[in-house]
């Protein structure tokens, strides 16, 4: 495509992920919009375990059987003139390094809040990685189809615990069974409750009072909230769209996703006033790559086994930064200086997947991969290099030993073993001198996952063996003597082979630190 066909195609790019706390809603959020993009008839509740209907975008076993997400899914769609990409990230916190990843590769980020629980503590975490980047974030509070905390009480929250301000877009006409609408502040219209159709618009004046006269008038809780609209309007925060943009103003809107009550305007708006693709920062560089830049680059920021578990595949999923991407193409892999052709592109309707031919900036397309990716790998077309920043990687706080059950599937094993690692939701480490295998990961439940998926989709049993929470620390090989490890610190390497010690605790390290103090430990975020 020429130049002007590609700035028109990038405009239209939306990519966003969605954060919150495990069981605020998320997953369901996202099957509403997915329902109004026409890509889903029906949107089916997450937890209808028993009916065999589970969320488009939780397709991993483990995930269907439990409900929650595991792994961040990747859903597009087009939306009116727009084209869509919804990254769906885990809310459980064992798995917040995958999440932080995806938070590498979107523009904007929806944060969904349980109306009756407030902030809580992961969405708090999550928040402080969004706002280090910088980029908008739009807030839903859900479930107000429930008895929740006074709205008022929500924003206030807001700006206490996340420093950041809150500018209300409606506000709800009661809630739980008194729930009667929501006056909609930014189109000024109110919408009622359990209508359908465009009847469930009621027009307003410039005041905020109804144009025509309605029921709802008479009740109390409509009453307060017109008072409490008046009151936001007088003393609340000014919408500021440069603010917003920045990351340090949040559009607040009020709604239930599972009864799909203020999720169509919540999107419409959002659609509005979320960015199109944004330039990307090189490392050790002050030049930036633009989205409408012709040459095509990007970075894998997810890689997953085994989407098709018919298939053994593997799937590197990639940003694209700038540029046209074509089916066929050539590109150079940055770290290694290799050029690949890149045949096999697919993009995603969670486990359903459709050949892309063309994708521009802003779009996630995922490669069939044999294993020349790595997380954090940077593509590109063109003779000028390009190397985006490292994504973030964590220092693992538990460890385990592990090895096959049976000894005869040790083929399997390692196989599992590795194409697993390769997703960097478990580090991989091995004793230094016997290369026995050792597991690290931020959480327990990466190792459940890791134990369900080695025997679902490798047929291999592990036995895991915890050797407790540690302290990882690299050390310079230069500066390493195997006689310095003991019971006390384990001397293991990683999966570039470079030692590290596992400390016991704290003591272990300061220990350590008094006894050989010219030698330089380090350790990873």
């Amino acid at each position: 495509m020429d130049q002007k066909q590609l700035e028109q195609e990038v405009n239209k790019r939306r990519t966003f992920a969605i954060i919150s706390h495990p069981d605020a809603g998320k997953t369901t959020i996202t099957e509403q919009m997915l329902y109004f993009g026409g890509v889903i008839r029906s949107a089916g509740t997450v937890k209808a375990k028993k009916s065999g209907q589970f969320a488009t975008s939780d397709w991993m076993e483990i995930e269907k059987k439990r409900g929650i997400s595991v792994t961040s899914s990747v859903m597009q769609f087009h939306y009116h003139d727009k084209d869509i990409n919804i990254l769906d990230t885990p809310g459980h916190e064992d798995f917040s390094e995958d999440t932080y990843r995806t938070l590498m590769a979107v523009d904007a980020a929806v944060m969904v809040i349980d109306s009756a629980k407030g902030i809580e503590p992961q969405t708090k975490k999550l928040f402080k990685v969004v706002k280090k980047r910088g980029i908008p974030i739009f807030t839903f509070m859900n479930k107000l189809d429930r008895d929740g905390r006074d709205p008022l009480d929500l924003i206030a929250e807001l700006e206490e615990l996340l420093n950041i301000e809150g500018c209300a877009m409606n506000w709800p006409i009661g809630m739980g069974k008194e729930l009667k609408g929501l006056i909609d502040i930014r189109n000024n219209r109110l919408e009622l409750y359990r209508k359908d159709g465009d009847d469930r618009f009621l027009p307003m004046n410039d005041e905020g009072q109804l144009v025509e006269h309605n029921p709802i008038e008479e009740e109390g809780v409509y009453e307060q909230a017109q008072g409490e609209v008046d009151l936001i309007k007088e003393a609340g925060n000014e919408f500021d769209l440069e603010k917003i943009q920045a990351g340090n103003q949040t559009p607040v809107f009020f709604g239930s996703a599972l009864t799909n009550f203020g999720v169509e305007t919540f999107l419409n708006t959002f659609l509005d006033l979320a960015p199109a693709p944004a330039e990307h920062k090189q490392q050790d560089s002050e030049e930036v790559v633009k989205p409408d830049d012709p040459e095509f680059s990007g970075f894998v920021f997810k890689i997953q086994a085994n989407m098709n578990p018919n298939h053994r595949d593997r799937i590197a999923f990639v940003r694209i930064c700038s540029g046209e991407f074509v089916r066929g193409m050539d590109v150079k892999l940055q770290r290694t200086g290799k050029v690949m052709r890149l045949n096999n592109a697919t993009e995603f309707m969670s486990d359903q997947r459709e050949t892309v031919k063309t994708a521009v900036a802003g779009d996630i397309v995922g490669l069939y991969d044999t294993g020349n990716f790595k997380i954090g790998d940077t593509i590109y077309t063109g003779k000028k290099a390009v190397q985006f920043e490292d994504l973030p990687q964590f220092t693992p706080e538990m460890f385990m030993e592990v090895q096959a059950k049976n000894v005869m599937k040790q083929k399997s094993f390692h196989k599992g073993m590795q194409q697993l690692v390769q997703e960097g939701a478990v580090q991989l480490y091995k004793k230094y001198t016997t290369n026995d295998y050792i597991l690290g990961a931020v959480g327990q439940l990466q190792f459940e996952v890791f134990q369900f998926r080695m025997k679902n989709e490798y047929n291999c049993d592990v036995v895991m063996k915890p050797i407790g929470s540690r302290i990882a620390r690299w050390i310079d090989p230069e500066q390493l003597d195997p006689a310095m490890s003991s019971t006390r610190n384990m001397l293991v390497k990683d999966l570039d082979d470079k030692p590290l010690f596992l400390f016991e605790n704290k003591f272990a390290e300061n220990w350590f630190a008094n006894k050989y103090p010219d030698v330089k430990l380090s350790s990873k975020l």
